[in-house]
């Protein structure tokens, strides 16, 4: 299976997620394909609204480059959204972080595992 095929995937569970908790939401098209659409997943219900950037990996490192990053907390700035990053790491299931929390690595942003553990929330942490 792809990169971009895992990425989709894990986009697609997050979605039911959303959408199981009596969330809406809406998968951003073409999200890392083009210029402008610097988020994965837009949510929101009464209590708030949401840029999700959804990363999954097997390592216990996630690498994202800065400009990714820039670009997504300006593109939920000029929405009004409240950034989040989701990280699926194999086998501990999807940590919510926010971009303060990532750890600058010189050329990329960067979260550990354990990091996500002690930092992240889980779903019902993050969102009820």
């Amino acid at each position: 299976m792809s990169n971009k095929s895992k990425g989709s995937n894990a986009e697609r569970e997050l979605y039911g997620m959303f959408i199981d908790n009596l969330f809406r939401a809406v998968r951003v098209a073409g999200s890392g394909m083009m210029e402008n659409t610097s988020c994965d997943l837009i949510a929101g219900n009464s209590k708030g609204k949401y840029a999700i950037e959804c990363k999954a990996t097997k390592s216990k490192y996630k690498y994202i480059t800065k400009a990714q990053i820039s670009d997504f907390i300006v593109f939920s700035e000029i929405f009004g959204l409240t950034p989040i990053i989701a990280l699926r790491f194999n086998r501990e299931g999807w940590f919510f972080i926010s971009p303060e929390d990532l750890e600058n690595s010189g050329k990329y942003w960067v979260i550990t595992l354990e990091k996500a553990r002690s930092k992240g929330k889980r779903f019902a942490q993050m969102f009820n």
